[in-house]
Protein backbone atom coordinates (compact mmCIF):
# COMPACT_ATOMS: atom_id res chain seq x y z
CA UNK A 1 0.00 0.00 0.00
CA UNK A 2 1.40 3.80 -0.69
CA UNK A 3 0.33 4.95 3.02
CA UNK A 4 1.77 8.10 1.87
CA UNK A 5 -0.90 8.52 -0.98
CA UNK A 6 -3.46 7.34 1.66
CA UNK A 7 -3.01 9.99 4.44
CA UNK A 8 -2.60 12.60 2.01
CA UNK A 9 -6.12 11.57 0.46
CA UNK A 10 -6.81 12.36 4.09
CA UNK A 11 -4.93 15.34 4.32
CA UNK A 12 -2.82 14.05 7.76
CA UNK A 13 1.02 13.19 7.61
CA UNK A 14 2.03 10.27 8.97
CA UNK A 15 1.70 9.67 12.65
CA UNK A 16 4.60 9.25 15.10
CA UNK A 17 3.14 6.80 17.06
CA UNK A 18 0.39 4.27 16.89
CA UNK A 19 -1.75 5.01 19.90
CA UNK A 20 -5.34 6.81 20.52
CA UNK A 21 -4.04 10.16 19.61
CA UNK A 22 -3.22 8.99 16.46
CA UNK A 23 -6.28 6.61 15.56
CA UNK A 24 -8.89 9.53 16.96
CA UNK A 25 -7.26 11.63 14.38
CA UNK A 26 -7.24 9.04 11.93
CA UNK A 27 -11.08 8.09 12.27
CA UNK A 28 -12.63 11.56 12.13
CA UNK A 29 -10.54 12.55 9.10
CA UNK A 30 -11.11 9.53 7.00
CA UNK A 31 -14.94 10.19 7.79
CA UNK A 32 -14.82 13.71 6.73
CA UNK A 33 -12.78 13.02 3.64
CA UNK A 34 -14.34 9.68 2.57
CA UNK A 35 -17.82 9.56 1.94
CA UNK A 36 -20.55 6.56 3.23
CA UNK A 37 -21.51 5.44 -0.34
CA UNK A 38 -22.93 2.77 -2.78
CA UNK A 39 -22.44 4.33 -5.94
CA UNK A 40 -21.00 1.36 -7.30
CA UNK A 41 -23.95 -0.78 -7.03
CA UNK A 42 -25.65 2.11 -9.10
CA UNK A 43 -23.07 2.32 -11.67
CA UNK A 44 -22.96 -1.07 -12.56
CA UNK A 45 -19.77 -1.62 -10.74
CA UNK A 46 -17.96 -4.49 -8.75
CA UNK A 47 -17.68 -4.75 -5.50
CA UNK A 48 -14.07 -6.35 -4.95
CA UNK A 49 -12.83 -6.89 -1.43
CA UNK A 50 -9.36 -6.29 -2.21
CA UNK A 51 -6.86 -3.84 -1.02
CA UNK A 52 -5.49 -2.90 -4.38
CA UNK A 53 -8.65 -2.86 -5.73
CA UNK A 54 -10.24 -0.66 -2.76
CA UNK A 55 -6.98 1.43 -2.75
CA UNK A 56 -7.73 2.23 -6.82
CA UNK A 57 -11.01 3.51 -5.91
CA UNK A 58 -10.91 4.97 -2.48
CA UNK A 59 -7.34 6.42 -2.44
CA UNK A 60 -6.56 6.74 -6.29
CA UNK A 61 -9.99 7.15 -7.86
CA UNK A 62 -10.87 9.32 -4.90
CA UNK A 63 -14.50 7.54 -3.92
CA UNK A 64 -16.22 6.02 -1.10
CA UNK A 65 -17.59 2.68 0.06
CA UNK A 66 -19.59 0.79 2.10
CA UNK A 67 -18.71 -0.60 5.44
CA UNK A 68 -16.65 -3.59 3.82
CA UNK A 69 -14.42 -1.62 1.56
CA UNK A 70 -14.40 1.41 4.08
CA UNK A 71 -13.09 -0.40 7.25
CA UNK A 72 -11.84 -3.46 4.94
CA UNK A 73 -9.34 -0.77 3.55
CA UNK A 74 -8.88 1.31 6.75
CA UNK A 75 -7.95 -1.73 9.08
CA UNK A 76 -5.23 -2.00 6.33
CA UNK A 77 -4.19 1.54 6.52
CA UNK A 78 -3.98 1.64 10.36
CA UNK A 79 -1.64 -2.11 10.36
CA UNK A 80 0.41 -0.23 7.90
CA UNK A 81 0.93 2.51 10.59
CA UNK A 82 1.98 -0.08 13.42
CA UNK A 83 -1.51 -0.70 15.00
CA UNK A 84 -3.52 -3.95 15.70
CA UNK A 85 -6.21 -4.21 13.75
CA UNK A 86 -8.37 -6.94 12.93
CA UNK A 87 -11.81 -7.22 11.33
CA UNK A 88 -14.77 -8.12 12.98
CA UNK A 89 -18.28 -9.10 11.55
CA UNK A 90 -21.44 -7.69 12.86
CA UNK A 91 -25.03 -8.34 12.91
CA UNK A 92 -27.41 -4.64 12.57
CA UNK A 93 -30.50 -4.51 14.30
CA UNK A 94 -33.36 -3.12 12.16
CA UNK A 95 -35.89 -0.42 12.94
CA UNK A 96 -37.89 -2.84 14.90
CA UNK A 97 -35.09 -4.07 17.16
CA UNK A 98 -34.56 -7.15 15.19
CA UNK A 99 -30.86 -8.47 14.61
CA UNK A 100 -29.93 -8.99 11.05
CA UNK A 101 -27.83 -12.07 9.41
CA UNK A 102 -24.08 -12.29 10.34
CA UNK A 103 -21.75 -10.01 8.25
CA UNK A 104 -24.10 -7.82 7.95
CA UNK A 105 -21.24 -5.31 9.10
CA UNK A 106 -17.84 -4.97 9.54
CA UNK A 107 -16.32 -3.26 12.18
CA UNK A 108 -12.92 -2.57 13.51
CA UNK A 109 -10.64 -4.08 16.94
CA UNK A 110 -7.89 -2.15 17.67
CA UNK A 111 -5.45 -3.36 20.17
CA UNK A 112 -3.72 -0.61 22.15
CA UNK A 113 -3.47 -0.76 26.05
CA UNK A 114 -7.31 -1.50 26.03
CA UNK A 115 -9.40 -2.49 23.01
CA UNK A 116 -11.17 0.34 21.09
CA UNK A 117 -13.39 0.10 18.02
CA UNK A 118 -12.89 1.61 15.01
CA UNK A 119 -15.37 2.53 12.43
CA UNK A 120 -15.28 4.58 9.63
CA UNK A 121 -17.93 2.28 7.38
CA UNK A 122 -21.72 2.86 9.28
CA UNK A 123 -22.55 6.39 8.38
CA UNK A 124 -23.83 8.15 10.85
CA UNK A 125 -21.73 6.37 13.76
CA UNK A 126 -19.53 7.87 16.39
CA UNK A 127 -16.69 10.42 14.57
CA UNK A 128 -14.08 9.00 17.46
CA UNK A 129 -13.51 5.67 18.07
CA UNK A 130 -14.85 3.37 21.04
CA UNK A 131 -13.58 1.84 24.13
CA UNK A 132 -14.49 -1.38 24.01
CA UNK A 133 -13.99 -2.18 27.83
CA UNK A 134 -16.26 1.07 29.02
CA UNK A 135 -18.76 0.75 31.79
CA UNK A 136 -20.22 4.26 31.16
CA UNK A 137 -21.63 5.95 28.51
CA UNK A 138 -19.30 7.69 25.70
CA UNK A 139 -20.14 11.30 24.75
CA UNK A 140 -19.38 11.99 21.09
CA UNK A 141 -20.38 14.53 18.59
CA UNK A 142 -22.77 12.44 17.00
CA UNK A 143 -24.65 11.00 19.93
CA UNK A 144 -24.15 9.38 23.42
CA UNK A 145 -22.37 5.39 22.77
CA UNK A 146 -22.82 2.54 25.17
CA UNK A 147 -21.11 -0.68 24.99
CA UNK A 148 -22.39 -3.57 26.42
CA UNK A 149 -22.28 -7.25 27.19
CA UNK A 150 -23.55 -9.14 24.56
CA UNK A 151 -24.31 -13.28 24.61
CA UNK A 152 -20.85 -15.53 23.51
CA UNK A 153 -18.55 -12.64 23.73
CA UNK A 154 -20.48 -10.70 21.72
CA UNK A 155 -20.61 -6.81 22.23
CA UNK A 156 -23.48 -5.24 21.41
CA UNK A 157 -23.00 -0.96 20.34
CA UNK A 158 -25.79 1.97 21.33
CA UNK A 159 -26.07 4.93 20.26
CA UNK A 160 -28.65 7.48 21.70
CA UNK A 161 -30.04 4.54 23.66
CA UNK A 162 -30.98 2.92 20.58
CA UNK A 163 -29.18 -0.72 19.80
CA UNK A 164 -26.92 0.03 16.51
CA UNK A 165 -25.24 -3.96 16.10
CA UNK A 166 -23.60 -6.55 18.28
CA UNK A 167 -20.14 -7.34 17.21
CA UNK A 168 -18.41 -10.72 17.23
CA UNK A 169 -15.11 -11.73 19.45
CA UNK A 170 -14.00 -14.01 16.65
CA UNK A 171 -11.53 -12.00 13.76
CA UNK A 172 -12.08 -12.24 10.28
CA UNK A 173 -10.47 -11.99 7.23
CA UNK A 174 -11.78 -9.67 4.45
CA UNK A 175 -12.41 -12.29 1.87
CA UNK A 176 -15.29 -13.48 4.70
CA UNK A 177 -17.47 -10.47 3.66
CA UNK A 178 -17.33 -10.97 0.12
CA UNK A 179 -21.00 -13.55 0.22
CA UNK A 180 -22.83 -11.06 1.97
CA UNK A 181 -21.37 -7.96 -0.09
CA UNK A 182 -22.36 -9.49 -3.39
CA UNK A 183 -26.02 -10.07 -1.63
CA UNK A 184 -25.84 -6.32 -0.41
CA UNK A 185 -24.90 -4.91 -3.98
CA UNK A 186 -27.24 -7.54 -5.83
CA UNK A 187 -30.61 -8.09 -3.83
CA UNK A 188 -33.88 -6.63 -4.35
CA UNK A 189 -34.13 -7.21 -0.18
CA UNK A 190 -30.85 -4.62 0.28
CA UNK A 191 -31.15 -1.62 1.24
CA UNK A 192 -27.96 -0.65 -0.83
CA UNK A 193 -30.45 -1.56 -4.35
CA UNK A 194 -33.15 0.55 -3.20
CA UNK A 195 -31.09 3.45 -4.58
CA UNK A 196 -27.81 5.04 -4.87
CA UNK A 197 -27.05 7.31 -1.24
CA UNK A 198 -23.64 9.55 -0.67
CA UNK A 199 -23.53 10.99 2.39
CA UNK A 200 -20.72 12.55 4.95
CA UNK A 201 -20.03 14.13 8.11
CA UNK A 202 -19.56 18.31 8.40
CA UNK A 203 -18.63 20.56 10.93
CA UNK A 204 -22.05 20.79 12.49
CA UNK A 205 -24.56 17.92 10.68
CA UNK A 206 -24.35 16.45 7.62
CA UNK A 207 -25.21 16.51 4.58
CA UNK A 208 -26.48 13.17 1.88
CA UNK A 209 -27.14 12.80 -1.79
CA UNK A 210 -29.68 10.30 -2.18
CA UNK A 211 -31.09 9.96 -5.74
CA UNK A 212 -32.12 13.62 -6.71
CA UNK A 213 -32.57 14.64 -3.16
CA UNK A 214 -30.16 16.77 -1.13
CA UNK A 215 -30.60 16.68 2.26
CA UNK A 216 -28.62 18.63 4.52
CA UNK A 217 -29.09 18.59 8.48
CA UNK A 218 -27.30 21.32 10.70
CA UNK A 219 -27.49 21.60 14.37
CA UNK A 220 -30.29 19.46 14.26
CA UNK A 221 -32.27 20.86 11.62
CA UNK A 222 -33.41 19.24 8.68
CA UNK A 223 -33.56 20.79 4.54
CA UNK A 224 -34.67 18.77 2.00
CA UNK A 225 -34.15 19.87 -1.34
CA UNK A 226 -34.82 18.24 -4.77
CA UNK A 227 -32.21 18.81 -7.52
CA UNK A 228 -33.86 19.24 -11.47
CA UNK A 229 -31.45 17.57 -13.52
CA UNK A 230 -28.58 15.20 -14.33
CA UNK A 231 -26.34 17.97 -14.13
CA UNK A 232 -27.34 19.26 -11.42
CA UNK A 233 -27.00 16.02 -9.47
CA UNK A 234 -23.42 15.65 -11.14
CA UNK A 235 -22.62 18.85 -10.00
CA UNK A 236 -23.23 18.22 -6.36
CA UNK A 237 -21.55 15.15 -6.03
CA UNK A 238 -18.28 16.94 -7.30
CA UNK A 239 -18.81 19.96 -4.82
CA UNK A 240 -19.71 18.16 -1.82
CA UNK A 241 -18.07 15.16 -2.25
CA UNK A 242 -15.22 15.62 -4.32
CA UNK A 243 -16.79 12.68 -6.36
CA UNK A 244 -16.31 12.95 -10.47
CA UNK A 245 -18.90 10.77 -12.22
CA UNK A 246 -19.37 10.95 -15.83
CA UNK A 247 -23.31 9.97 -15.39
CA UNK A 248 -25.70 9.58 -12.72
CA UNK A 249 -25.90 6.33 -10.47
CA UNK A 250 -29.53 4.84 -11.19
CA UNK A 251 -31.55 1.81 -9.50
CA UNK A 252 -30.04 -1.42 -11.27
Amino acid sequence: MDVAAYLERLGLDRPATADITALRVLQERHLAAVPFENLSIHLGEPIVLDPGALFDKIVRRRRGGFCYELNGLFATLLRELGFDATLRSARVFGQDGVLGPPFDHAGIRVELDEPWLADVGFGRFSRFPLRLSATEAQADPDGEFLVLDAPYGDIDVLQDGKPQYRMEARERELADFTPTAWWQSTSSDSNFTKGPTCSLPTKHGRVTLAGDRLIVTTHGERQETRLSGDQEILDVYRKEFGIDLDRVPVRP
